[in-house]
Formats: structure tokens, sequence, C-alpha cells
């Protein structure tokens, strides 16, 4: 079990375990019934745990905490990742507050239901003066609908800083889970709302830049994320020409190394391949459209804008991270899972391996999406400050 090397009752804490459900309810429930909670999240490499897991440790913490679960493609914590472990990120009721709602049917794009849910909830939420409030979602990643909940929620709450990512299952791209106190739902997403004491920062990285000449998506099937045809040729076939490979070479290490890039509002996107068609298309894990012109992108170096970032901002009690199971699979070719170790180590990065991050009201891939939570300083600290010669 790993977690943080020093716990207060206020501060966020991260557990890791492994075992059966019982052994893991046992092994996590021992460590936050001590404390309080608001909130616990729950990121599961085996998508059978994600409902008795929740439902199990939520009779454990009782009715005022809610107990968020997904499945996911790895976890990672203060050693780097972990493909077994269940990785548990509890938020103390001292300093956290936390409510959630469903989103469901994703596929019959219910979106006034959802507007209508995440508008109570925004009206209800109540939060105390001083504590900053965000947005968490959790979306069920073979849905192809993290675009339109994504687009829905900041349109329905426009000012809320929101930061999430789609529920993972490995690299088979079958089946995901996501439940809620023990309940468990298909093709849904969960939102929720949280306030806290701690100052927070947002952390956004990616590692592209685009090379080589554009190309342009000649025929695509938008609902189901394929790309038919690039400059009107096979996709998989013109994609693989393009980055120097045979068909037969393309898989997860490929998709990863090259993956497309997408220009919006003077920023390029990442839209990640997940694998080749029968029909020799290529499936993505963002959206795409007939006439989107995309480009090849080349990683820069894998973790050091990151650790910039994290240098940035300071000492975290916590940074919660939502990190694409593409961007994993790269760092293990660049043989930087040591360096990504020591990240985490170091700045307290806890979270999963996603098929997708969202935030800003957009849904992106190969991207590290995550949020900083900064003790506040004391009043004794706060004067202190001031007392600079």
């Amino acid at each position: 079990m790993v977690k943080f090397d020093r716990v207060a009752e206020q501060h966020p804490f991260v557990l890791s375990a492994r075992g059966d459900c019982e052994e893991l309810c046992d092994t996590i429930g021992r460590r936050i019934e001590a404390t309080p909670l608001s909130l616990l999240l729950l990121f599961c490499p085996d998508g059978a745990t994600v409902a008795p897991l929740s439902g199990a440790l939520s009779a454990r913490c009782g009715e005022r905490c809610r107990v968020l679960a997904c499945s996911s493609a790895g976890g990672f914590a203060f050693d780097g990742y972990d493909d077994e472990s269940v990785i548990a990120i509890a938020f103390p009721a001292a300093s956290f507050a936390a409510e959630a709602v469903w989103l469901a049917n994703l596929r019959q794009h219910m979106a006034l239901d959802w507007m209508m849910s995440l508008r109570n909830l925004s009206e209800t939420f109540r939060i105390t003066p001083g504590q900053n409030r965000f947005g968490l979602l959790l979306i069920d990643g073979m849905s192809r609908r993290e675009e339109l909940v994504t687009a829905t929620v900041d349109a329905t709450i426009p000012d809320l800083l929101v930061l999430g990512g789609s529920a993972g299952d490995g690299l088979r791209f079958e089946n995901t889970s996501l439940a809620m106190d023990g309940e468990a739902r298909d093709e849904s997403a969960i939102f929720c709302m949280i306030a806290t004491d701690f100052a927070i920062e947002e952390v956004i990285f990616d590692h592209f830049n685009p090379v080589g000449s554009p190309m342009v998506v000649t025929d695509a099937d938008p609902d189901n994320r394929i790309i038919r045809e690039i400059n009107a040729e096979p996709a998989a076939a013109e994609y693989a020409r393009l980055i120097g490979l045979t068909e037969a070479e393309l898989g997860p290490r490929a998709f990863a190394e090259n993956p497309l890039l997408t220009r919006s509002g003077g920023r390029h996107f990442v839209r990640a391949i997940s694998g080749v068609t029968a029909e020799g298309g290529l499936s993505l894990m963002s959206g795409i459209d007939i006439g989107a012109i995309l480009t090849i992108g080349r990683p820069e170096s894998l973790t050091r804008g990151l650790r910039q970032r994290m240098e940035q901002i300071g000492p975290a009690e916590l940074v919660l991270g939502f990190d694409c199971v593409l961007r994993r699979i790269a760092i293990e070719q660049a043989d930087e899972m040591d360096t990504l170790g020591s990240l985490c180590r170091d700045h307290r990065v806890a979270g999963f391996s996603t098929y997708g991050e969202q935030h800003g009201g957009i849904h992106v891939n190969q991207t590290f999406v995550g949020l900083a939570f900064i003790a506040p300083r004391s009043s004794a600290e706060q004067d202190g400050a001031g007392d600079v010669a």
C-alpha cells in the first residue's frame, strides 16, 4: 500500500492496494475509517471490481461521502505507473465538500436532461466563503460522447473549472465501468462538484509538435470516430506511408509516437488513434469530421515540460492527474518510466491512465490533465510574508 508520507485530517491522501474485492475493501476501509470523508475516488484496473468495491466502501464511509469509481487503463501514484493496483484518493470532509450526479444514456444525446441535472446541482451546492469550487468528470471511455458531454457541462456551468478523464479498459478498448456509491450504469458519465479550502491550479501538458505537410480527411464516419480516407487514399495505408511504416507495423507504439494533430484557436490538439479497422480505416479516441485538416505530431520530451509546470506551481499536497494511456506507452518506449516515477514522488501526483482527457470544455488525447491542491497558508505565514525588509 502506498500513501502520503504525511497525512493530516484535512489533507487529501492516496492509497494503493491489490487483491480481490474483499481484500481491497478491508485494506482501504481500515485506512479511511479514521478520517471522515466527503469524497473517495477509486480507479480500478479490473472493471468487475468497480461497482462492488464502491458499494462496500460507501457503506463504510457513510451517507455524507460520495464514492466514485471507474475502470482504468492503469493507475499511477507516488512510484509511477501501476497496472495491477486500485488507486484510491480520499478527500477529507474537514476541507472538502462534494456532491455528484449521473449524466445518463450518453448515446441518446439527452443534453437537456443533463443540463437540468447540472443546473440543479450548481444551484443547490453550497460553499463556504473563501472556498474554491471545481468540477470533476468521469465518462464512459467507449461511449464516443465525450465531446458532447464536455461541451454540455461547459455551456451549463461556464465559469466553473472542470477537468476529468475517460474510463479505460487496459488496451482492450471493449468495455468500461463507472459506479457511484455502488450503483453502476452503462453508457453514462458522472459529474462531481467539489469545494475546497485548498488553493487549486490546473496542470495541462502535451508534448507534440506538428511535422510534415497537412493532410485532409476525405472520408469518415464521424458517429463512430473512424477515418476512412486520408488524401483520398485508404486511411491506414496513407497514415503508415506518412510515418514511414508499413500498414502491418501499425499498433499502439506507432500510434503513441505519431498521433494526429488538429488545430483550433491557435493551438494543436491530439486526435489519438486506437486501432485499424477491418476495412483499413483508423479508429480514433476523439471526434473527427470529413474535411478536417490534420498533421502528424512528433514528440518533444515526454516529462520535462510537465516537471517544469509542477515546479512553477510549487509544493502541492496532491496533483490529481488524468493521463492518456498512449502517453504511458510512449514513456515506456522512451525508457522514461523511472523519470515519471520520480516526478510522481516529488510532486505527489496520483490518478489513472485514461482513454481521453477533458478540460476547458474540450475533449483531448495524449495529454496530461491535472489539478494541484496547494495548502492554504496560515495567518501567521501570511503575516510573515509581509515582513520582508
